[in-house]
């Protein structure tokens, strides 16, 4: 019985162990946002691309994109950016937070929320 405990704490052990000294996997595990290494990635500026696009819809405004300053990923029933964004009016550039839902399967993405960046 000894010899078969040792073996199920190994065998545990084995299976949680990285679960517990890995941050990235325990925040998304826990819902949290990751920090977005290349913000400069052709699939992150499409999703900025896209949440400038869809808040010119919405808000019959014709703010232009000039890039990504820095995003964050969460992953839920898909994936969320959130994105902070400089974009332009054509008179005054600001900066933007964006957060859009994307079901990359479905292709699906919603704009969840776009606000200007206070400070």
């Amino acid at each position: 019985m000894h010899r078969n405990s040792r073996f199920l704490f190994l065998l545990l052990a084995l299976l949680f162990l990285p679960l517990l000294f890995s941050d990235a996997r325990k925040d998304a595990l826990l819902g949290g946002w990751t920090p977005i290494e290349n913000v400069k990635d052709p699939h992150v500026t499409e999703i900025a691309k896209f949440a400038v696009a869809e808040y010119n819809k919405q808000s019959k405004t014709s703010l232009k994109l000039l890039k990504v300053i820095k995003g964050e990923t969460q992953v839920v029933a898909g994936t969320n950016y959130r994105l902070v964004l400089k974009a332009t009016d054509g008179s005054a550039t600001k900066a933007y937070e964006a957060v859009v839902w994307e079901k990359a399967w479905q292709n699906f993405r919603n704009l969840t929320s776009f606000n200007p960046v206070k400070g």
